[in-house]
């Protein structure tokens, strides 16, 4: 097996832990006036410029190397704060503060408890009086002094959503601990962040660089089941609860253990992950969760244990990155690849289908479709390319499969259009758009996204729902004939009489429209 060098995690054996002494903010001299008419609807452009002349370029221009842009530069998923929200929502004893608009708050809020958050969402709201003076930065020291009870939390996560961003809220200069919790705070801007996925990395990495220090300047606490004995693969990426189970499966004859998942559900969890022998980025967008295990000297292995090909290419790496002796990894491979060989043979999905979505894992499902059987001419993700997803960009470019990095809706919609599939498989638009045109469509998330992937388990987890979809092409022929004639956008409804357009009317109100535009960006030029 490898021997790690350079960082070292320590664990104390009392179970206590040492908290590094947080560091005294200085006053800020200047306070920054936001220039935002409208707030959060002033647009991308001009929340950046004003977040720049606030003293935020470093932050932004760190958020355009970790998720960089194009060719679609903010694709249509929902606002980026959720992820980094849900985040800290599924972790225990860490309570959540977010500031920002009340719109902006109400609506993460609804959507995190629609999505089942169990614990409530903390806020300082602000006005225009705050935000300018720098009374609003105040505020939130004063609330997580308050909220700071070493007996119910380990953390408090502190987020900026677009307008303290752009106005220079400094959370850096919050203590780093009061009475042992510690301060995590971070800016999630939408104008900065483009996916609510990488939205997770910005939160999992700010903790992964708090740990690391902790681990670096003394015992930290150890797992609550205690260490391994045997070199951890730390999980990169949110996943279905079985997959860590199957991963950890098949490192066993490695010699090896499947670490913890990050972003993790507890803090002594990221100890453990930073405690691995490498780390596996199941999910490849988490940049500055790479970053941290990088800056501990942990080697990264791209991609997942998916399917046949993709099981036997990542056991093989995984094998050379700890050095285990290729008759060990020829063993594990032939423990597991004739299972998935077979589980593959056993619900094979005979179809074409398009496939999007705002995950992370959409290569990977794509990998696992065509193993199925299915032929998948295109794949659309919101995510950036990166180091970590080439190996399956190539393998499913091998296939002849168009994949579209930071996808747009437009993309994916004229996929649909162009290929006509028995099923698409995509986000909520991309669905209610295929069902319009009588196409059978799944919700990636909820009906794809929710199930195993990995090793024999995943193999034949997605040729039931899949099939079953397909078969259901001639109900949704049946609705389709049903509805017919109910007219769509203006024409949408019941009508005795035909509706009362006015194309004059509203090609002139787009005229103003175009107008308006045109002298926007001629401004932004001066």
């Amino acid at each position: 097996m490898t021997t790690r060098e350079g960082f070292e995690v320590g664990y104390d054996a009392s179970g206590d832990l040492q908290i590094i002494e947080g560091v005294t903010p200085e006053t800020s001299e200047a306070v920054h006036e936001t220039a935002l008419a409208g707030e959060c609807t002033a647009g991308a452009t001009t929340m950046e410029a004003a977040a720049r002349e606030a003293g935020q370029s470093e932050l932004l221009d760190q958020f355009a190397k970790d998720y960089p842009q194009g060719p679609h530069d903010q694709p249509q998923s929902m606002c980026p704060a959720f992820g980094s929200l849900r985040v800290g929502l599924r972790m225990k004893r860490v309570a959540t503060v977010l500031s920002g608009s009340a719109c902006c708050v109400y609506g993460l809020t609804f959507v995190s408890h629609f999505y089942g958050a169990r614990r409530s969402v903390g806020y300082v709201p602000f006005n225009s009086e705050t935000l300018v003076t720098g009374k609003l930065y105040e505020d939130i020291r004063e609330s997580v002094h308050q909220m700071a009870d070493p007996d119910r939390y380990d953390a408090i996560v502190v987020t900026n959503l677009c307008v303290p961003t752009a106005s220079g809220v400094p959370l850096r200069l919050l203590p780093k601990e009061i009475n042992g919790v510690r301060i995590v705070g971070i800016d999630v801007p939408g104008f900065g962040v483009p996916t609510h996925a990488e939205a997770k990395d910005v939160l999992a990495g700010a903790m992964l660089a708090y740990a690391r220090e902790e681990a670096a300047a003394g015992p930290v606490q150890a797992p609550v089941g205690g260490k391994s004995d045997r070199p951890t693969v730390a999980l990169l990426g949110e996943m279905f609860p079985a997959d860590p189970m199957m991963i950890g499966a098949m490192l066993g004859p490695l010699g090896l253990a499947a670490g913890p998942v990050v972003p993790t559900r507890e803090w002594r969890e990221l100890y453990a992950a930073l405690d691995c022998g490498g780390v596996a980025a199941i999910h490849p967008f988490y940049t500055s969760a790479v970053r941290e295990f990088q800056a501990a000297g942990r080697p990264i292995v791209g991609s997942a244990p998916v399917g046949h090909d993709g099981t036997a290419d990542w056991l093989a790496r995984i094998g050379e990155t700890f050095n285990v002796p290729a008759p060990q990894v020829a063993a594990a491979k032939n423990a597991f690849l004739p299972k998935i060989k077979e589980a593959l043979a056993a619900v094979p999905i005979n179809g074409t289908m398009t496939l999007s979505g705002y995950e992370g894992s959409e290569l990977l499902v794509a990998r696992l479709l065509i193993e199925s059987g299915a032929n998948v001419p295109y794949v659309g993700t919101a995510c950036a390319k990166s180091e970590w997803s080439t190996h399956d960009a190539e393998w499913l470019a091998a296939k002849g499969v168009k994949v579209k990095f930071r996808a747009s809706l437009e993309d994916d919609i004229s996929a649909v259009d162009a290929i006509k599939p028995d099923v698409a498989i995509g986000t909520t638009p991309v669905v209610q758009h295929a069902k319009e045109h009588g196409i059978p469509s799944l919700y990636f998330t909820n009906l794809i996204s929710a199930r195993p992937l990995m090793g024999p388990a995943g193999a034949g987890s997605l040729g039931q729902v899949v099939s079953a979809a397909i078969n259901g092409k001639q109900k949704m022929d049946k609705m389709r004939a049903f509805f017919e004639g109910v007219g769509n956008e203006d024409t949408a409804g019941v009508w005795e009489g035909a509706p009362n357009l006015r194309p004059d009317f509203r090609a002139q109100h787009q005229k103003k429209l175009d107008k308006a535009k045109r002298a926007a960006e001629a401004a932004r030029m001066i």
